[in-house]
C-alpha cells in the first residue's frame, strides 16, 4: 500500500472518529468518492481489506488505523 493511500485512510479514520466517536465503523468504500473513478486503487484497498486482513464489511475506524500503522 502506498504512503499516500495510507495517509488518506488514516485521515478519513481520524475524521470519522472525530465526528462520531471511537465506535464508528466504516467500510473500504469510505476512502473513495461515490464514483468509481480509480478502479485500480479501489481494488488495492479491497484486496488489502478482504484478502489480506479478512475484515468484515464494516470495521471500527480505530482498528483500521491500527492495521494501517
Amino acid at each position: 500500500m502506498t504512503p499516500i493511500l495510507k495517509n488518506k485512510i488514516v485521515e478519513v479514520c481520524n475524521k470519522k472518529i472525530e465526528q462520531k466517536g471511537t465506535n464508528v465503523g466504516l467500510s473500504f468504500y469510505a476512502f473513495f468518492s461515490n464514483k468509481n473513478d480509480n478502479p485500480e486503487l479501489l481494488m488495492e484497498v479491497a484486496t488489502w481489506w478482504i484478502m489480506t486482513h479478512k475484515l468484515d464489511h464494516f470495521e471500527k475506524a480505530v482498528k483500521i488505523k491500527e492495521l494501517v500503522g
